[in-house]
């Protein structure tokens, strides 16, 4: 993916802003709210800042052995990652992303899907 879709909205201060409205809904979920009990969520929010802006074509790359190292431990089921990538969805249209960018985004969270769930990992 080009930089076009990280610089099209606005580099780290707008994901920064995407990210964080994101993990209000995150924290409001019933699917998967409680997974971030006692978790250090500035840490989690600069991580989770950096990584969306790679998926934009920012300048950062996460490898799928990083993303397995630290989805590790949390046994997330397919219905959790339809519910982080509905709500990452629905949080890009709420900061005006057109609906063929979002459409990029979350495919490109598609991809990653076996690297972030344990299920059926050897």
């Amino acid at each position: 993916m080009s930089k076009a879709l990280f610089d099209k909205y606005g580099g780290f201060k707008s994901v920064s802003r995407i990210v964080m409205d994101f993990y209000d809904k995150v924290l409001d979920s019933d699917q998967i709210g409680d997974y971030f009990d006692g978790i250090d969520l500035p840490k989690l929010i600069d991580h989770q800042t950096k990584f969306i802006a790679a998926l934009l074509g920012g300048p950062v790359s996460y490898s799928d052995d990083r993303l397995k190292r630290a989805h590790a431990s949390l046994d997330l089921s397919h219905e959790d990652f339809d519910e982080v990538s509905r709500l990452l969805s629905e949080t890009l249209a709420e900061h005006d992303f057109a609906p063929h960018d979002i459409d990029t985004v979350m495919s490109e969270i598609e991809s990653r899907r076996t690297s972030i769930l344990s299920i059926g990992r050897p």
